[in-house]
């Protein structure tokens, strides 16, 4: 009975089962910590007022309890912001320490500019050139939506000085391209260094006004008070948001949390990138993923046509193969240096010489760009697509192929018309594997062009739109970077869950319409009576 139970693989299939079901159970375990700590990052907390056995009090969010090594005893951790105040942000205290806590319904929470966020009481409102701020519990809120207007006035002239900034940067480079070419004291370029110094006096006075409307925002206050009595003066413009946790209701709370989704999905990141939205590191990752695919997957799929289709089996197809499943696993990293040495100083360099010659010593292709890492990646995912290519065209029976050209089919319309459809599933299931592997690399990306903050992204409304030498940001770097780099790593941890869920999301709908395609494929082209 027992050799009978061997020769049967009985234990071969449980183990196999349970190999499956650890799997599952470790992937669900990951996306529930993930969406567990990512979801609640945005959700207003009580903010607790404790009172300690020295008389001392403490203002903040419990953000975690737990029981103290070798004893029984609890203690807390409070976040308690005001960094420019206390130098941290959170403060561990013994319960037993504690002698009193309560929740007053007046604490205000500022998120802020810089300095993270401010816990304390409203003191008083110093404004100037606009009507009294009205009194009571929101008094602090109807003075910061005063001031929006007068703060929208300010961004849009830093978008204008912006633009100033670029056209002028055009000009110097066509009045160097003119100084190399030795075109020197023509009429279009006597228009250029007008058309240059006009530019100029428009920039200095929005200058001149944007310093001005600056500094006569900067003089509206608010005097806060923290947990002891100590004052703080902030200036209104530094506020993003104010609001009373505690006094809010469940429908507040749900519209400030959508409001936060907003910012995040459509703002610009602040406060070293542990604060505010992440729009640049989300349009940097798509348009990372749809570039490499663009530029691997057409190069993965004919490759692996004409290693199926046409080449001829010998010792150099046979060493062809194995590099190329050798290639795909060779280390992320040794894709980086390669795409550094090749495609940005080889590559790169030689199109600096050949077409901007003007602008040397300072490179335009020859650094780091969206373009350079794209390509890094799709010879990163390109092995994958040309294996799932060959075995997607070996599984077709040769019948199939026999049979169309029996009826005068050429091999190429056998091949585009019949044996590509049918493959198509298995091609779509290696782009699959490649784009969702090449979404979370970081390695390459650091090596290649991914920056901390970027100041411009790669696809805008300036000429000629589509910037591929410009350097871009990324939601995986985004993570190494603020949960690695960070001066502040406690604070930075909520952001590090909610940036790990919106990877996660984004690539799973990227494969999500990739599997989409692949079984509508699937059920157009399945073959059942061969």
């Amino acid at each position: 009975m027992s050799k009978k139970f061997w020769q049967q693989g009985e234990p071969f299939v449980w183990a196999t089962g349970l190999a499956l079901s650890l799997i599952l159970f470790l992937t669900m375990l990951l996306l529930y910590v993930v969406i567990a700590n990512g979801l609640m990052v945005f959700w207003p907390k009580q903010v607790a007022l404790a009172t300690l056995s020295d008389g001392r009090q403490l203002l903040g969010e419990i953000v975690r309890e737990e029981v103290i090594p070798g004893g029984q005893a609890k203690r807390l951790q409070f976040k308690i912001g005001n960094r420019d105040l206390y130098g941290l942000d959170f403060k561990w205290v013994d319960a037993s320490s504690i002698t009193s806590m309560s929740f007053p319904q007046n604490v205000q929470v500022l998120e802020r500019q810089e300095f993270g966020n401010f816990y304390g009481f409203l003191s008083e409102l110093e404004v100037k050139g606009l009507a009294p701020p009205a009194t009571g519990s929101n008094s602090l809120e109807q003075t910061i939506a005063a001031l929006d207007s007068r703060k929208k006035e300010v961004s849009l002239l830093g978008k204008k000085i912006a633009n100033l900034n670029r056209r002028v940067e055009m000009i110097d480079h066509r009045l160097i391209q003119a100084h190399y070419d030795k075109e020197e004291n023509t009429p279009a370029l006597a228009a250029l260094q007008g058309e240059k110094e006009g530019l100029k006096t428009e920039f200095e006075a929005l200058v001149g006004i944007l310093n001005e409307k600056g500094a006569a925002l900067a003089t509206n206050q608010a005097i806060f008070l923290d947990a002891n009595g100590r004052t703080k003066a902030i200036p209104l413009v530094n506020i993003v948001r104010s609001y009373q946790p505690n006094a809010m209701s469940v429908l507040a709370k749900c519209g400030y949390y959508l409001e936060r989704m907003r910012e995040l999905f459509l703002d610009e990141p602040r406060e070293s990138n542990t604060e505010g939205g992440l729009f640049p590191a989300i349009f940097g990752t798509i348009m990372l993923i749809l570039l490499m695919s663009v530029l691997s997957f057409p190069l993965g799929v004919l490759a692996g046509i004409y290693l199926r289709e046409y080449a001829k089996d010998g010792y150099l197809v046979r060493l062809v193969r194995i590099a190329v499943n050798n290639l795909a696993g060779i280390p992320s990293i040794v894709y980086g240096i390669f795409g550094l040495g090749f495609f940005v100083y080889g590559v790169g360099g030689s199109i600096d010489q050949m077409f901007f010659p003007e602008r040397l010593p300072t490179p335009t292709f020859g650094t780091g760009g969206i373009l350079w890492t794209s390509l890094t990646l799709g010879l990163l995912t390109v092995p994958v697509v040309i294996v799932a290519t060959e075995e997607a065209l070996g599984a077709i029976s040769p019948g199939i192929r026999e049979g169309s050209q029996a009826l005068a089919a050429t091999k190429l319309q056998t091949l585009t018309r019949i044996l590509l459809p049918m493959a198509s599933p298995g091609i779509l299931t290696g782009f699959i594997l490649a784009m969702a592997r090449a979404a979370g690399e970081v390695a390459p990306l650091m090596i290649t062009g991914v920056v901390k903050l970027a100041p411009a992204l790669p696809l805008d409304g300036v000429f000629p739109y589509l910037h591929l030498d410009r350097k871009f940001m990324h939601l995986g770097f985004h993570i190494y970077d603020i949960g690695f780099q960070s001066p502040n790593v406690e604070a930075a941890k909520p952001m590090v869950y909610v940036t790990t869920l919106l990877l996660i999301l984004i690539v799973l709908l990227l494969t999500s319409t990739a599997i989409h395609l692949r079984n509508r494929m699937r059920q157009r082209y399945s073959v059942t009576d061969v």
